[in-house]
């Protein structure tokens, strides 16, 4: 078994800082098995990605920051290789060589492909990489959704992350605790925290979670507060914040670009744009850990392969006649399940369609070559 302690590839002082960032033992067995594929003759360094912009990245080290471009075979963004914040990589002077293996990605459907009629896979968006909690944010003011909680709360789970959840503006309301059980109702299991930073309220207990080292990610509508946040888990203003709009009550894209940020307490955010369409990506557990009430029913359900629809003897839909469960979240779990499966479908089509491209090419070579032995 790999001894988290040994270490040779990376420098006992420099450990120290790069663990300050979010290095753990889990990364020096991932570059333990990259070693042969590291830079022989020349100099290298490894840091960790703190924002992404035109083919340029920030990257630092826990001593200093510095710009980097990819090398050749990583500027393509449409690479799972392509760094994304909150990767480690492996960098010569100024140029981004590789990226070590992610232990988990936040990712979405590319915008404009939610409930898409089209033939071509679903194109993956990644939000941050190598994180240990996503804080989902919900503005108690008109941004607040049932809804829309249950669907982050299916990406998140859908990405094998685990979430929690910030009720900001709490300073608008007398009967928070209302909100706090609609909320629970839909993310049982979740911590749930009202927050208010006007009145200093749930920060404390926020910034508990971030202990050193650790990194999350804020996801949330534009105008939520994920930027005020940040400004008062770190003392100042770190990220430009906006009003929202009195007349519609939304939020404008003040955050544009995805930025890792170290608190002083030692934990690490990544703040994220406004997300306006929550894609699925792809089929996965997402929807059990994010109803687990209708899971647990459905255990109880006449037939194994129950749709939870018109079937007899089914435990989900007596819930819903008896009012034990709302014919709401029922109808919401039936469509994320359907988008996902329409998304895993997609990519299923997609990836045939490669490999149909890849034996026709075969196919013509292979003429190509006949004709020429003809010729001969």
């Amino acid at each position: 078994m790999h001894d988290d302690n040994a270490y040779p590839l990376i420098d006992t002082s420099l450990r120290e800082d790069l663990v300050r960032l979010g290095w753990c033992g889990h990364f020096d067995r991932e570059l333990a098995t990259m070693e042969e594929h590291l830079p022989r003759n020349e100099p290298w360094r490894m840091a960790r990605v703190v924002s992404v912009g035109q083919d340029i990245f920030l990257v630092a080290n826990g001593r200093e920051e510095w710009f980097c471009t990819p090398a050749g075979r990583l500027r393509s963004r449409r690479t799972r290789d392509y760094p994304v914040t909150g990767d480690w990589v492996v960098t010569c002077e100024n140029t981004v060589r590789a990226v070590v293996p992610r232990r988990n990605m936040l990712a979405r459907g590319e915008a404009g492909f939610r409930g898409a009629e089209t033939r071509s896979a679903v194109r993956e968006q990644p939000i941050a990489a190598n994180l240990d909690m996503v804080c989902i944010v919900c503005g108690l003011d008109r941004d607040f959704n049932p809804r829309r909680l249950e669907r982050y709360l299916t990406l998140v789970y859908n990405c094998g992350l685990t979430p929690m959840v910030a009720l900001t503006k709490a300073d608008l309301h007398e009967d928070l605790e209302s909100f706090r059980w609609d909320a629970q109702l839909v993310v049982p299991g979740v911590p749930v925290l009202l927050c208010s930073v006007p009145q200093g309220r749930g920060l404390d207990e926020l910034a508990a979670l971030l202990e050193p080292g650790r990194t999350a990610a804020l996801v949330g509508s534009s105008g939520a507060g994920k930027s005020t946040l940040v400004n008062a888990l770190y003392g100042s203003d770190v990220q430009a914040t906006r009003d929202v709009s009195r007349s519609v009550g939304k939020g404008r894209h003040t955050t544009t670009s995805r930025e890792l940020i170290r608190l002083p307490g030692g934990g690490l955010l990544v703040d994220n744009p406004g997300i306006r369409e929550i894609a699925l990506n792809r089929e996965g557990e997402g929807a059990v850990g994010a109803f687990p009430d209708i899971d647990a029913l459905a255990a109880q359900c006449r037939f194994a392969d129950c749709s939870h629809t018109a079937e007899p003897g089914c435990a989900v839909l007596d819930a819903v006649a008896a009012k034990e469960l709302s014919a709401q979240r029922l109808e919401s779990y039936h469509k994320l399940q359907r988008e996902m499966q329409h998304a895993e479908a997609r990519i299923q089509r997609g990836s045939d369609r490669v490999e149909k491209e890849r034996w026709r090419e075969v196919s013509r070579l292979q003429r190509r070559m006949k004709k020429q032995g003809k010729r001969k």
